[in-house]
């Protein structure tokens, strides 16, 4: 169970179980509790719909059958134990009959049996009504805190767990499947990975009518089994415990000691940001004092007044609801205080740096760690939906378009009720207001999950509209929201064509969401592909100090979505069969998006999920079953062939960990000629760094170093060059040398290279391994003539942390064009002090071909650059790169292949 155990009325029953996915994504926990109308109902985490059965017998029979959440079928039921009159032996709650909370929906919880043992609920098996069997039971209510206590004072054996082990096997031969259920239950809690042996061995067992011999050598089977377990059961308890006992403790100097080092108030001289008005009726700005006493849990924000007088105010760590950083003032910080019930006050402070900006922010974090049972995610879910609505008001019943429900890849029907953390609704032709819209998909949320999602952010342009609703858990990690339109329709002054978007902050990690209508018609493929790059020109989104950078490079993640209007090269009967025998391997390579998006002349480097659905337009209203092609307009019948308009692509930096869980169509929503198109994705973010080893000192510093830089550029020009670098982690960019020395064997391309005499030294605001690991760095080429920027690109520096220096290799772009690429050897050295890392609930992601020498997240093999010859000018570039289709390019570039080898 997830928390204390609450005493049941007689008659009523408490009891737990796990649902399992693979890397324990989501675990929930059920209680069994009669209801108002003495059904049994069985429920669980908010959103997940109640299940009431008129009698036990009923609930078994359902748990029986496979598929219903449990991690293995019910195999049988435990009759309840009587009820001991001994008061100590029960446990009473406050209330007692009151219902136990429900456990925390976050991604990033877990679920323990009393006390945080980690991973108990994840991954275990289905167990009997009276809880967990008697074995299990023993020890983990009371005595395996003694054990624990044992191995915090240097213990290496477990006397209370072995006592219990030998008591259990006494009464092996009578109770053998109670003992081997139990003992499956006990080795999950303290081994994740612990194999399902078990209980695929009580299945074959109790679906085999067995003869003598065969249920004998079944026995033997589990007693060796059993001989297995309790031969390592002791040792994976002894060191899961250990590992308690260390990690309950971070950031002491001697892991023995049993007391926490206490943390001293910590106090920061600031100054209150002010508007011009306020400036002008103060006189100057007023300083504070910020004391942070993260023992108490406590805020304390001091004023200094005239006369050595001083005003302060107490806020509770409960009370700071939100720090919200200045991406334009790197010492800038806002911070929002609760000061009655739903109403708050935002005070922006300057810093003396960014770095006492960062170690308050530290502070305040591990303050609230320590005070509130609230753990920040690692990993979010967000759901894209994009329909063209047909200027007509939705039908009353558009739930499946919310639970990716229809054809293509779905969701497991496990997961199909589990809501989503962020919701988001680019649509088309959407003739509703956009408070009547948010309002409507706000209830339509409210009936298919039962939680009150919060609209964070609704844009619109026309009848093209981006709404983002998000759980109201995560109200307070959203900030620095902005929205932005772009018009693309005639003389890109009229809006029925054109963009909408949206960025924020989760935290720590950057979202952008773009929902476009782009140009119709089968002929328009160019003019499409110009409404693409205007777009991404023109939409004023995120970091406004990332100017430099069109917005495929701004954000962690970006999402690209909407009626791209791009259709099919293909003769209509011959896309109609094709779609009825459901083959569309042949259409999907006709598809205009995938053959301009493999020129590379639009969504450079983007991602798509594989296309398993049909063409999504154009139905006849009201139908899915005929599509028509034919449509009336003023000017004559134009042909639209059914074709992939609707989609949703992705673009996100390297070395960070998104996966697509589902992308398709509706298949029952009729009342356009387009069909709902939705997709999930699984999202790892980051939050507030909070270091085990304490604020940094100077010497902790960690150091960004570049030995050398090459690049090649798309330009005529033979001006000098330099680098400007930019990163969160940076206190504020930096700009190189220009470049030493520059070469050209083609009078369109240019190759510059910087040494590391020319190249600055960069020092992140914080040295810690574990945060260095979630941070990126872009890069831009300028001229020195016009300060011009002629390619951009990311790096993730993962790859680049050592002691020795790691190559990277990747592409530079400039408003969506291929205009280069840029190797190069760089280091990112991190004290040996700092070199803590903790285990992510996404864990670490499987390394890419050639991982270890580029950052891009397709490697360097950058194939199909049909209008970029310079990727095989740099030395040392593969030769298998040279394929016949490139060096095809070339030629068609009027490009000699000897000068570029």
């Amino acid at each position: 169970e997830s928390g204390p155990k609450k005493a049941p009325k007689p008659g009523k029953t408490n009891c737990a179980c796990a649902k399992h996915e693979p890397a324990c994504k989501h675990v929930h926990t059920y209680r069994i509790l009669p209801d108002e109308e003495d059904f049994l109902a069985v429920q669980t985490s908010q959103g997940v719909p109640v299940r009431r059965f008129k009698t036990l017998s009923d609930l078994i029979a359902l748990y029986l059958q496979p598929n219903q959440g449990l991690v293995c079928t019910l195999l049988f039921s435990v009759e309840r134990e009587k009820e001991k009159d001994n008061a100590e032996d029960r446990d009473y709650s406050d209330g007692e009959d009151e219902k136990p909370p429900l456990p925390p929906r976050s991604g990033s919880s877990g679920v323990s049996f009393g006390s945080s043992i980690p991973g108990a609920a994840c991954n275990s098996p289905a167990v009997s009504t009276n809880g967990l069997s008697t074995i299990s039971h023993e020890y983990l209510k009371g005595s395996y805190s003694l054990d624990l206590e044992a191995v915090k004072a240097g213990a290496t054996s477990l006397p209370n767990l072995n006592k219990t082990l030998v008591t259990s096997c006494k009464r092996l031969h009578s109770e053998v499947d109670k003992v081997l259920s139990g003992l499956e239950i006990l080795s999950k809690v303290f081994d994740q990975q612990s194999s399902p042996m078990l209980t695929r061995i009580l299945q074959q067992v109790s679906t085999a009518g067995q003869a003598g011999e065969q249920e004998l050598d079944s026995l033997v089977r589990k007693l060796s089994v059993l001989k297995d377990f309790l031969s390592s059961i002791e040792k994976k308890a002894l060191k899961a415990l250990q590992e308690m006992s260390s990690t309950a403790q971070p950031g002491l100097a001697q892991p023995s000691s049993r007391k926490a080092k206490s943390i001293p108030v910590q106090a920061f001289e600031v100054k209150l940001d002010l508007t011009l008005g306020d400036l002008a009726k103060i006189g100057k700005s007023q300083k504070y004092t910020l004391s942070v006493d993260v023992e108490g849990g406590k805020l304390v924000v001091l004023k200094k007044q005239k006369d050595s007088q001083e005003d302060w105010n107490t806020f509770t760590h409960d009370k700071i609801r939100q720090l919200i950083k200045s991406q334009r003032v790197q010492n800038k910080l806002g911070i929002v205080f609760e000061k009655e019930k739903d109403k708050t006050q935002r005070k922006d402070f300057i810093f003396v740096s960014a770095r006492k900006r960062e170690a308050f922010c530290q502070l305040l974090q591990l303050m609230k760690n320590r005070h509130s049972n609230q753990d920040e995610p690692d990993m979010i879910s967000v759901f894209i939906g994009t329909w063209n609505m047909g200027s007509v008001p939705p039908p009353k019943g558009i739930s499946s378009w919310l639970a990716s429900k229809g054809l293509g890849k779905t969701l497991d029907e496990m997961t199909v009720s589990i809501p989503h953390d962020i919701y988001v609704f680019g649509t088309q032709e959407n003739s509703m207001g956009d408070k009547e819209w948010v309002d409507a998909m706000r209830s339509v949320l409210k009936e298919f999950t039962d939680l009150d999602y919060r609209p964070i952010a609704m844009q619109s342009l026309w009848n093209i509209k981006i709404a983002v609703l998000v759980k109201p858990e995560h109200e307070n990690r959203i900030s620095h929201v902005s929205t932005s339109s772009v018009k693309t329709g005639i003389a890109n002054t009229l809006g029925n064509k054109g963009a909408v978007g949206v960025s924020f902050m989760f935290n720590g990690t950057s979202f952008g969401f773009v929902n476009c209508h782009l140009t119709s018609g089968n002929e328009k493929t160019a003019r499409r592909n110009q409404n693409y790059l205007d777009i991404l020109r023109l939409l004023s989104l995120g970091d406004k100090q990332l100017s430099s950078f069109d917005i495929s490079l701004r954000f962690t993640h970006l999402f690209w979505f909407g009626d791209l209007n791009y259709r099919l090269d293909m003769d209509i009967q011959e896309i109609l069969n094709y779609i009825n025998r459901k083959e569309f391997e042949p259409l999907l390579k006709v598809d205009q998006l995938n053959l301009e998006k493999e020129k590379h002349k639009i969504f450079l480097r983007f991602n798509e999920e594989e296309i398993t659905f049909p063409p999504t337009y154009r139905y006849e209203r009201g139908s899915r079953d005929t599509y028509v092609w034919h449509k009336q307009k003023p000017t004559g019948v134009r042909t639209n062939v059914p074709s992939w308009c609707d989609r949703i692509l992705w673009k996100s930096y390297p070395e960070t960990h998104i996966n697509s869980n589902s992308y398709g169509c509706t298949d029952d929503i009729v009342s356009s000629d387009h069909s709902p198109v939705f997709a999930a994705f699984e999202v790892g973010v980051t939050s507030q760094f909070v270091s085990k080893k304490g604020l940094s000192k100077s010497s902790d510093q960690a150091y960004i170093e570049f030995e050398s830089v090459e690049a090649i550029v798309k330009t005529a020009s033979r001006t000098k060059f330099f680098i400007e670098f930019y990163s969160t982690c940076l206190e504020e960019f930096k700009k190189s040398f220009e470049n030493d020395s520059q070469s050209s064997d083609n009078i369109n391309f240019l190759k510059v290279q910087w040494s590391s005499r020319q190249l600055p030294t960069l020092k992140p605001i914080l040295s810690d391994i574990e945060y260095l690991q979630d941070q990126h760095i872009l890069l831009t080429v300028k001229s020195m003539d016009g300060y011009e920027s002629y390619g951009e690109c990311v790096i993730a520096l993962k790859s680049m942390i050592g002691s020795t220096a790691q190559q990277f290799l990747t592409y530079l772009s400039h408003r969506g064009e291929e205009t280069g690429n840029i190797r190069g050897s760089m280091k990112v050295r991190v004290p040996a002090e700092r070199m803590g890392t903790r285990e992510r609930l996404y864990g670490e992601q499987e390394p890419k071909p050639d991982a270890a020498t580029t950052s891009d997240p397709e490697g360097p093999a950058m194939k199909n650059s049909f209008n970029n010859p310079a990727y095989y000018v740099l030395e040392g570039v593969p030769h298998q790169l040279l394929a016949a289709a490139e060096q095809h390019a070339l030629v068609a570039n009027n490009v000699p292949l000897s000068q570029w080898l």
